[in-house]
């Protein structure tokens, strides 16, 4: 008779056991963005594992920044309101090394079909609809990003663009406040082209200047993913920083 192989199981080691767990409580919501987790002798009761056990998930997840530790206050979960995490997902930096803020003007928000490349990014079926939002971003009152933002309706029903003029803070700090969508990580796609007129014309320069187009893909938890976003830059004056570990 031919030998069978018998199919052999997947390990997985304690800690990342853990780590799932925890993950699943943030996906739930058990504990919000900004709010502290329990600490690692109550997370090893709760789970009957040692707290060393713990701390390494623990680790885990603040190395791929879901959680933040504060020395003597506990761990939180990471959250977009905080100023160290405003500009995480965003690398454009003057030139001058000196950082100013970012001011945005919303032109649009507008609800449609999406596009079938949108859709399959988003992994929607054609007949879902999304959210496009058409922004300008200007660095010390120049003119710097025009960026077109992709959303799933259904995730973000009911925003407006009075909704958008509205929020004083970063964009990302609005899905997590308004929407329950926390972004945890971004893809990226970098390429120098050259500026269409109707981009020249919103980034105030001339068509045919060169541009930086950064096209993302943004994932909240779980690997979902919840926003395109195709970003032309004027880098006439900023530069693209992309820190590397």
């Amino acid at each position: 008779m031919p030998e069978t192989t018998a199919p052999s199981a997947t390990f997985s080691p304690l800690y990342q056991q853990i780590k799932a767990l925890l993950l699943n409580s943030l996906q739930s919501g058990e504990w919000q963005p900004g709010d502290p987790i329990p600490s690692e002798m109550e997370l090893a009761a709760r789970y009957e594992v040692s707290q060393g056990t713990v701390r390494k998930a623990v680790d885990e997840l603040a190395t791929e920044n879901l959680l933040i530790r504060q020395q003597g206050k506990g761990t939180f979960v990471a959250s977009h309101h905080s100023e160290a995490w405003q500009y995480r997902f965003f690398s454009l930096m003057p030139d001058s090394g000196k950082k100013a803020p970012l001011k945005s003007h919303f032109l649009s928000c507008n609800q449609s079909k999406a596009a079938a490349k949108i859709a399959a990014l988003l992994k929607l079926t054609a007949s879902d609809s999304v959210i496009q939002i058409d922004r300008l971003q200007s660095v010390a009152g120049q003119v710097t990003v025009f960026e077109q933002i992709w959303l799933p309706q259904q995730r973000f029903n009911g925003m407006t663009l009075e909704h958008l003029e509205s929020w004083p803070g970063p964009l990302y700090a609005f899905y997590e406040s308004e929407f329950a969508t926390h972004m945890v990580r971004a893809e990226e796609k970098i390429k120098a082209i050259a500026a269409e007129a109707t981009i020249a014309k919103h980034l105030k320069l001339e068509p045919g200047s060169p541009l930086l187009l950064v096209e993302r893909i943004s994932y909240t938890y779980g690997n979902k993913p919840v926003e395109i976003r195709r970003a032309h830059y004027n880098t006439q004056q900023q530069h693209y920083e992309n820190k590397l570990n």
